[in-house]
């Protein structure tokens, strides 16, 4: 396929997994019981993707507990009563508040990445937190003894550390998961806080060279969680040109579910640096109806006259379950719009002749 195509990262679970996870929140499952129906649903989220025709593959996230909350599995310096973030339906997700210092990873996304790779040898992108979003576990009281500066460059070290293990281990592409770039413009419309997210993001990325960038990619979108976002309302263009000051070499911008997605790729089309592939989203996770590959080659028809043919490729415009207990999407119907994707992404390259 002359468009690159990928997914994004998280995936519906399995009932058999969602199961194990209540079965062992609640006691009734060890530890390595649950870890054998994690493998199964890696190895079964892999095969199916290889069946699509998907050219990259990811784990979807089957072992996670979420896509930010991951590094956090046994540290015990946190309260619950941290950052709250509001979706358009009513519900909340709420992140933990860290007590004490020094932060350090608890596990590294290297681990799910070494754990998939036993499953194929198909590349396999990783998907990684940003940095910008463990920011928000420091309290804005601060902590006795551990500075926020200490926080920070502790953070910076252990998310450069994550990358690199996850290049060295062998992902196609590394991803930064930055879906709180656009709620920060609904929490700051100055864009205080949005510059001190990029400003963090680009202290980690500035450490790896012009090669290592290459295979490192953003990802933004509004939210994707029980069929809802966070922050659709915030205005696209208010963001986009501070988001292509990141240090990396792949975009992956939400779109499918954009009103207006003409005025934000001639946005895109302006900030375009060389060097950057931009990577459409084609499919809408939040929407329950599965797009056709016909709706999805129109997209990237539109987007091919904006964007030069060798800088586009197509992706989904956000992960599918990115906490582990939300199965507001089923999985038959994430593996629907995946293969609607490939197929449409196919059929925009041959109506474009390549």
């Amino acid at each position: 396929m002359s468009i690159p195509t990928e997914p994004i990262g998280s995936l519906p679970r399995p009932p058999a997994l969602q199961n194990a996870i209540r079965d062992h929140a609640s006691g009734r499952l060890s530890t390595t019981e649950l870890a054998k129906v994690q493998e199964q649903a890696v190895a079964d989220t892999l095969a199916r993707l290889e069946e699509l025709g998907s050219p990259v593959l990811v784990d979807g996230d089957q072992a996670k507990p979420g896509s930010i909350t991951y590094p956090l599995q046994g540290l015990t310096s946190l309260a619950p009563d941290g950052v709250v973030i509001p979706y358009a339906d009513g519900h909340t997700r709420q992140l933990p508040r860290l007590t004490a210092g020094p932060f350090r990873y608890q596990v590294r996304a290297d681990t799910y990445l070494r754990a998939a790779l036993k499953h194929s040898n198909a590349p396999v992108k990783q998907a990684v937190v940003a940095p910008s979003a463990l920011s928000l576990l420091y309290p804005a009281d601060g902590i006795a003894g551990y500075s926020r500066e200490a926080f920070l460059s502790d953070l910076a070290n252990e998310s450069e550390a994550e990358i690199r293990a996850c290049l060295d281990a062998g992902a196609h592409v590394v991803q930064l998961d930055f879906t709180e770039a656009r709620l920060a413009l609904k929490l700051d419309p100055s864009g205080g806080i949005l510059d001190d997210f990029i400003a963090l993001n680009n202290e980690v990325l500035g450490r790896f060279g012009a090669t290592e960038r290459a295979r490192l990619g953003v990802h933004t979108c509004p939210g994707a969680d029980q069929d809802s976002t966070h922050s659709l309302d915030v205005d696209y263009t208010d963001l986009l040109p501070k988001l292509f000051q990141l240090k990396v070499g792949n975009f992956y911008l939400q779109l499918a579910s954009e009103a207006e997605p003409e005025r934000t790729l001639k946005t895109v089309a302006d900030q375009l640096l060389p060097d950057i592939r931009v990577f459409i989203g084609v499919t809408d996770p939040v929407d329950p109806r599965v797009e056709t590959p016909e709706e999805v080659r129109d997209r990237i028809l539109l987007a091919a006259d904006h964007l030069p043919l060798d800088r586009l490729g197509t992706c989904d415009d956000a992960g599918f379950a990115p906490w582990a207990d939300d199965a507001s999407t089923s999985r038959d119907t994430a593996f629907a719009k995946i293969e609607a994707r490939v197929r449409g992404t196919r059929l925009a390259a041959e109506t474009l002749g390549m």
